[in-house]
């Protein structure tokens, strides 16, 4: 239904559905501006009778500041309230396992997820989320996101985002938690990042990702000896996405600070799909690859990485070749670029 130039939802949609979008749009607005908004109230709350209450959160930011780093800390009332269940159904979710795929509950595993998209959303909720479906089929493992250091420096964000299964993406983060000695980690890493983000902002049809040059986490896999997994999500791109000439004038600052590219995207609203936070009620198609065994090795070669990278991409592009079939309707015309 098309009013002055909106296209509104048709009248009969049900209540539980625009509930579903209310949550997935505050999912997105949260990650992204409430570390602002948290700055804001603490700064405001300086000047109240209560701003010891700030000089004591920032001293326990202080002693707290490794833990990002070291595992974060879980929650298990933060990652299992019904805020995610909304989430999750959301979004029109297929995961597809190879059929060669095993997890073994002694071993821990380093899920590399293509493409970044806007926020990845979609890998999220396939995945992480503790509503989905992976996780009803693997309930043993501890799922974990790589993000951003700096995602850690905002008060409150980062508790709540420790609480829910967020790590610091750093080597050091990483080589932590995948060394865990009784097995059962497993950590989704974006290597492509936000310069991912940016290359698929205007052509979100597109599959392009920032690999080539990415060999961290490789050499993260080789020194933990966890097993290195390939992911990818079909439809991520098309979650959020950004839109008209406005946009392109602008481009040379997302580029520049890819990092600030995450707020100036859009999805749907919650009764209109021109424009919104809501990200787009899109078909998704998460596959996860068979995983790559990999021995551990304290200081590898730059050789071993170069072997073990080059093994990585090939059997991505297989993945992407295999399974585009299954998701695109003219997938002939569709190919995995590697930057």
């Amino acid at each position: 239904m098309r009013i002055f130039g909106l296209n509104f939802d048709a009248w009969d949609t049900t209540f539980e559905r625009k509930l579903y979008m209310v949550f997935a749009g505050g999912a997105y607005f949260a990650t992204v501006y409430s570390g602002s908004v948290s700055v804001i109230f603490c700064i405001c709350l300086l000047f109240t009778p209560f701003w010891w209450l700030v000089l004591l959160y920032i001293s326990w930011l202080f002693l707290d500041r490794h833990t990002p780093s070291q595992g974060s800390r879980t929650v298990n009332f933060l990652e299992n309230i019904i805020f995610w269940k909304y989430v999750h159904n959301h979004f029109q979710i297929n995961l597809k396992l190879t059929p060669d795929f095993e997890l073994n509950p002694s071993q821990n595993y380093l899920f590399a997820c293509f493409p970044h998209g806007v926020m990845p959303m979609g890998c999220h909720a396939t995945i992480a989320n503790s509503y989905s479906k992976f996780r009803s089929l693997y309930p043993d493992f501890r799922v974990k996101i790589a993000t951003l250091s700096f995602f850690f420096l905002f008060p409150i964000l980062r508790d709540l985002a420790m609480g829910v299964g967020f790590i610091s993406c750093s080597f050091k983060s990483l080589v932590s938690v995948l060394s865990d000695p009784k097995g059962g980690e497993i950590v989704l890493l974006f290597p492509g990042g936000a310069l991912e983000c940016f290359y698929n902002q205007n052509q979100p049809q597109r599959f392009r990702c920032v690999v080539k040059q990415r060999k961290g986490f490789v050499k993260a896999a080789f020194v933990s000896g966890a097993a290195l997994v390939p992911v990818l999500t079909f439809g991520e791109n098309d979650l959020l996405a950004v839109r008209g000439s406005f946009w392109k004038h602008i481009s040379f600052i997302t580029k520049k600070f890819p990092t600030l590219a995450s707020g100036l995207f859009y999805g749907r609203g919650v009764f209109q799909d021109n424009f919104g936070w809501v990200p787009r009620d899109i078909p998704l198609m998460t596959v996860v690859g068979t995983p790559i065994k990999v021995s551990k090795t304290e200081y590898p070669t730059s050789e071993q990485i170069d072997d073990l990278h080059e093994k990585f991409q090939e059997e991505l592009v297989k993945l992407f070749d295999k399974y585009k079939y299954q998701y695109f309707d003219s997938p002939q015309d569709k190919c995995l670029e590697l930057e």
